[in-house]
């Protein structure tokens, strides 16, 4: 038997039944064209979200200062910090405080740092500041996110 003999048009739809590289590069480079694009315009609302998330953060803390506030008849100092929300304190008023606590457990902020807090307050206007250092994760910079701002 014989093998079939190919012509020329056999030959040339087989050459042609693949990607040239060339095709496979502008597929390649699209690609890449089209993650930037997508990255550049998430990474803003990456740091909206944190932004937000602090702000509500916040927004529960002033909830529990204020229900200790109610029951303890005055805020925690600045020395008990925060962690007066979560551990009783000692002495005669731990009576008066809320079993559990006021907050289940005390959380970081979106850049992984420890929530602020100042007694009396001197940025709010108010009795105390709650704040997130920011970003930049320094303390009174311009990027730190407190109960003195109002989420946009």
């Amino acid at each position: 038997m014989r093998k079939p003999v190919s012509t020329d048009s056999d030959m040339k739809r087989h050459k042609e039944a693949g990607f040239s590289l060339v095709e496979l590069m502008v597929v390649v480079f699209i690609m890449g064209l089209l993650a930037t694009l997508i990255v550049i315009n998430v990474a803003p609302a990456t740091d909206q979200s944190r932004i937000g998330k602090a702000h509500s953060d916040i927004a529960a803390l002033e909830s529990a200062l204020d229900m200790y506030n109610l029951d303890m008849y005055r805020y925690p100092s600045t020395e008990q910090g925060l962690a007066a929300l979560t551990q009783a304190p000692t002495g005669g008023q731990s009576a008066q405080y809320r079993p559990g606590g006021y907050i289940k457990r005390m959380r970081t902020d979106p850049w992984g740092q420890p929530y602020q807090y100042v007694f009396p307050g001197t940025r709010s206007g108010g009795a105390y500041d709650v704040f997130s250092v920011g970003p930049d994760g320094q303390a009174d910079t311009q990027d730190d996110i407190g109960n003195w701002d109002t989420p946009a």
